[in-house]
């Protein structure tokens, strides 16, 4: 692991090189993506079969994209009570914190007299990316679809490869849960631009939302504009500030729920104690040697882990922000007083029983994030990603007299006259 103390006196070009690693995929796939975007815009679902085969190794007819009801039904029957419930008790909690969120229709009447107002309303149709291979992200599809439902939108449609044509049941038992009104069995690139512009089977979206590898991450990319998508995510993070009194191997064990997700991932430990920081390093490696993903989560660690000895919390604040983390969790005594001081993570988690990967599954908030550093400027997913605002404005001649000369003049300073005529003539002031 790296180490690094704020008392060395290479500290700041050290950590300054640590803000500012690059962990995205250095793989260029923009061109290839683009051909992928350009064949689904012109033939359709029969690019996305093609692409299928290619891809996935699944052989798919048009007629076949949608998953059907009674395969919905048989996935779910598989799946065992306990993870059932265990899926319905943390979309529950979701659904019940993103209900908490959903904000009120504002309307006031001004000195001026004129109404103004702003209402909200939900998209029309989201579509949700849920990746597929390796790993299967029931959570995933929680965290996309709720806030969607709860925020009113009618048509939630869903994308999930099926390498070889297998189907993760717990996800279709999610996206059900969720409820996602309809799901298709076509991933990659080649998904987002059937989300994006539609085919003969797959009707558009207006927003894109949901992870997936570098193809999907560069087409959403592409297709932003004429639809929304959710952000760009990067590889997954952690920064958690913890203090001596905390067990090394709680802490350790943190470091690797973020390392274990890629090679990628980050994860870092700042402390005020160098004996604990030896400790939850020794614990590491301890971790590491029954781990069943420790290829994965120890390529992270030794390539972007790091452990930081600062001389006080007031410093550990400070970094906090220049890192601006997806993940931050405060093991400390006054963790409140703590994360009062800092400005910038994607989701705080307080206390030392609080470890994040609660955050990932059960606890409530939204576990989409942004990442590298987007913490500073950019929010998680929430209810607020699915409504948009209409602002508006009712006025009488009365409140138009007292608002409109001063509009007049300055409409008239930026040189656009018909701007200025179209009050001016509501006053009195000018013929049409």
């Amino acid at each position: 692991m790296r180490r690094h103390a704020t008392a060395d006196p290479d500290f700041d070009a050290a950590f300054s090189a640590l803000v500012h690693e690059a962990r995205d995929t250095t793989e260029n796939v923009g061109e290839a993506v683009a051909g992928i975007i350009a064949e689904v815009r012109a033939r359709g679902d029969a690019a996305l079969c093609e692409f299928t085969a290619r891809f996935d190794n699944f052989q798919l007819a048009p007629a076949s994209l949608p998953i059907t009801a009674a395969e919905i039904d048989a996935a779910i029957a598989s799946v065992s009570p306990e993870l059932d419930a265990a899926l319905r008790f943390a979309a529950e909690r979701i659904e019940a914190f993103h209900r908490a969120q959903l904000p009120r229709d504002l309307q006031l009447r001004d000195a001026a007299g004129l109404t103004l107002g702003m209402r909200w309303t939900p998209l029309d149709a989201v579509g949700i990316y849920v990746p597929g291979g390796k790993a299967a992200y029931p959570s995933s599809v929680l965290m996309n679809a709720l806030p969607a439902r709860v925020a009113g939108v009618r048509r939630i449609a869903m994308c999930v490869p099926a390498p070889g044509g297998a189907l993760n049941p717990l996800v279709l038992a999610a996206a059900r849960v969720a409820g996602v009104s309809e799901i298709y069995r076509v991933g990659g690139a080649q998904a987002i631009a059937a989300l994006a512009y539609g085919t003969e089977t797959i009707a558009a979206v207006d927003r894109i939302v949901g992870p997936g590898n570098a193809y999907v991450a560069e087409a959403k990319r592409q297709v932003f504009g004429p639809v929304g998508i959710d952000s760009i995510a990067g590889p997954s993070e952690v920064v958690i500030v913890a203090d001596a009194a905390n067990d090394p191997r709680h802490v350790a064990l943190d470091l690797l729920a973020q390392a274990e997700h890629d090679e990628a991932a980050q994860a870092i430990l700042i402390t005020d104690d160098a004996s604990f920081a030896d400790a939850v390093g020794a614990a590491v490696a301890d971790a590491l040697a029954t781990l069943p993903r420790a290829a994965i989560a120890g390529a992270s660690w030794r390539q972007h882990g790091a452990v930081i000895v600062v001389r006080d919390w007031g410093e550990a604040a400070a970094l906090v922000d220049r890192l601006a983390p997806e993940h931050l969790q405060l093991m400390v005594a006054d963790a409140e007083s703590l994360f009062a001081r800092i400005r910038h993570a994607g989701a705080a988690f307080l206390g030392r029983f609080c470890p994040e990967a609660v955050g990932d599954y059960v606890a409530g908030p939204n576990h989409v994030l942004p990442t590298g550093r987007s913490a500073r400027h950019a929010s998680g997913l929430s209810v607020f990603d699915f409504l948009k605002r209409t602002t508006w404005v009712s006025a009488d001649a009365a409140a138009l007299a007292r608002v409109g000369p001063a509009a007049v003049a300055l409409a008239a300073a930026e040189g656009l006259d018909a701007h200025a005529r179209s009050i001016a003539v509501r006053l009195g002031g000018a013929s049409a």
